[in-house]
């Protein structure tokens, strides 16, 4: 992951990151892998509650905001609020494109893309990582 210059509320030395996160968790939210489509546990979860950033536990985004792109990834088409994430360039891959970060934390969650056409307020796909989140479910 580049470094955003940035200090972040939640800051711990990665040798904590590795003994608090499995090994893939650590990989996508602390080096900014991907996890592979369509194996996550929340790709088509449709739970009613709140999806936490599963590194530090800050509230990220609501289940009323998520819909089925059919991409293999949990789709939302807004955070909870826009400074709960944070936007960086990303143009790996051969692409641009817009990572998307969790603002307490600094982990990676995946990547916003807009104008692909789906039918949702914000014309938005937060297209994140199951294996970034955590769901706290509705009581």
């Amino acid at each position: 992951m580049q470094p955003t210059g940035r200090s972040y509320p939640v800051t711990i030395a990665d040798i904590q990151w590795r003994e608090k996160l499995s090994p893939q968790e650590f990989h996508v939210l602390r080096e900014g892998g991907t996890e592979p489509p369509f194996v996550g546990e929340y790709t088509d979860t449709t739970t009613e509650g709140v999806y936490a950033c599963r590194a530090c536990g800050a509230e990220l985004f609501r289940s009323d905001t998520k819909f089925a792109s059919h991409c293999g990834w949990p789709s939302f088409y807004s955070p909870l609020a826009d400074d709960r994430v944070e936007y960086l360039e990303d143009r790996s891959m051969g692409m641009k494109r817009v990572e998307v970060r969790c603002a307490s934390c600094g982990s990676h969650l995946g990547h916003v893309f807009e104008g692909e056409g789906y039918d949702t307020p914000t014309d938005q796909r937060y297209c994140i990582n199951s294996i970034s989140l955590t769901l706290q479910p509705k009581p």
